[in-house]
């Protein structure tokens, strides 16, 4: 197994993952390169942009004007209100070739195996239907079959895929945009669901942070709905100014 100085461990939390992007622009400015990239939901999709080669302020672009009507598509309902056809329509053609091989940094990416009730880190073979799933969170999202196992969001799981980087990396680096916070409204069927998520990816953080040699988690995070896109630059540079005050030593 290859061994690699910088890991860097990418958590979900839907469109609060535009800090994860702040966050590789600071890392690079302070000429810290991640030599292996490991995302769940959220995380996949920066990283998967990331490790083709963009840059976090060309991915920032790239979701420009773009809401969450034009990232799904409405779903007859029988596994999931809404698929993220649209949104693997725009990585697809961002990325061009359906294949971790072929990204220039290597990529990791964490999706839950509803029929074995595991978590799954992978990193070869066919890019995209992978993220989708991984992205997928359950009742919001449509599954997604790949072979004869059905994926979906592998926050449900492992929301900070550290584990996969442990054994690989001398030093890791774990972003969380998704910690446990308190939420005064839980109205409706998209909150409901999202809330209940959350609370359920959380148990595992400890044991993930610990394992960190840098533990960032950006503050006010709690402020953004995780469905919605219209304050992305914002969270773009609550991820950057934050990061960019943080001392490394790598």
């Amino acid at each position: 197994m290859k061994k690699y100085k910088i890991g860097i461990a990418l958590s979900g939390g839907g469109t609060r993952g535009f800090a994860h992007l702040g966050v590789l622009k600071a890392l690079n400015e302070k000429g810290i390169y991640p030599e292996v990239v490991a995302g769940t939901s959220a995380g996949s999709i920066a990283g998967v942009l990331y490790c083709a080669g963009y840059s976090p302020d060309e991915i920032l672009q790239l979701f420009k004007k773009k809401k969450f009507s034009d990232l799904t598509k409405i779903h007859f309902p029988t596994n999931g209100l809404f698929s993220l056809e649209n949104l693997t329509l725009l990585i697809r053609k961002s990325v061009k070739e359906d294949s971790f091989e072929k990204l220039k940094i290597p990529f990791i990416v964490c999706v839950a195996n509803l029929n074995t009730g595991k978590a799954e880190y992978i990193s070869s073979g066919p890019l995209f239907n992978i993220v989708q799933a991984s992205s997928s969170i359950p009742i919001l999202f449509s599954p997604v079959k790949v072979g004869k196992n059905i994926y979906v969001d592998g926050g449900l799981i492992d929301n900070l895929p550290v584990r996969p980087l442990v054994r690989r990396c001398e030093k890791v680096i774990g972003v969380n945009i998704f910690p446990n916070e308190k939420v005064p409204n839980v109205e409706n069927l998209f909150q409901v669901a999202t809330r209940t998520f959350q609370i359920s990816i959380n148990k595992n953080i400890r044991y993930d942070k610990s394992r960190c040699q840098y533990y960032l988690e950006p503050p006010e995070m709690a402020k953004y709905n995780m469905l919605e896109t219209k304050h992305m630059d914002e969270i773009f540079n609550l991820g950057y100014q934050y990061c960019k005050k943080i001392k490394f030593n790598l």
